[in-house]
């Protein structure tokens, strides 16, 4: 499984690094394709394979993901105009997170937040967002980011508690939802990667 997990990834980054050349043009969006498809499937892994695993690939990610910023080999992964090591931060918090729970419900929560509605958001806010955009410690965001990331954000945790059996009130989980996105706000330079899925842990414990 662990082998057929590395292959999927790499295929995965093969395929959209290709597409992105293709046309000529490798740009954010073809980095949050990577973001949202990478993070969704990661968020599975406790269900697969077991967290020294999952540790094991983390490593693995950081690994290929400084070679690949050393010597430019996968562009679309770092397809960024603003200064940013959300990559890196991503890398390290798919391992860290398995040192804070043992849940794999509230580890899939956890990446699902980092990478879904932080994802979507971003995608939204390039396409929604010109408008009403505002600085935070100099990077923009947007409300229809923001809208976006606690929509996703209240989805998720309300499947997330369901099917986890956590029994969190939905006041609870609205709340949660809230500090996370103020927290996606706050998170410039990429460490909303590493500071979501961190925080989504801890208001589970």
């Amino acid at each position: 499984m662990l082998i057929l997990i590395i292959l999927i990834i790499f295929l995965f980054l093969i395929i959209n690094e290709f597409y992105g050349r293709k046309k000529h043009q490798i740009n954010e969006l073809d980095r949050k394709i990577i973001h949202l498809g990478v993070g969704s499937f990661v968020a599975f892994w406790p269900f697969l394979i077991d967290y020294n695993q999952i540790r094991l690939l983390s490593l693995a990610f950081l690994v290929t993901i400084l070679l690949s910023k050393k010597f430019n080999i996968f562009q679309s992964i770092h397809a960024v105009e603003r200064p940013t090591i959300g990559e890196i931060f991503f890398a390290v918090s798919v391992g860290l997170i398995t040192y804070l729970t043992k849940n794999n419900f509230v580890y899939m929560a956890a990446i699902l937040q980092m990478s879904l509605a932080d994802g979507l958001a971003a995608v939204f806010g390039v396409e929604f967002g010109f408008k009403n955009r505002y600085k935070i410690f100099g990077q923009f965001k947007s409300i229809a980011g923001t809208f976006t990331f606690l929509v996703v954000s209240v989805l998720i945790l309300l499947v997330v508690n369901y099917y986890g059996n956590l029994n969190l009130s939905i006041v609870y989980l609205m709340t949660l939802a809230l500090c996370l996105a103020s927290i996606e706000n706050l998170g410039v330079f990429g460490l909303d990667n590493l500071i979501i899925p961190i925080m989504t842990v801890l208001f589970f414990k």
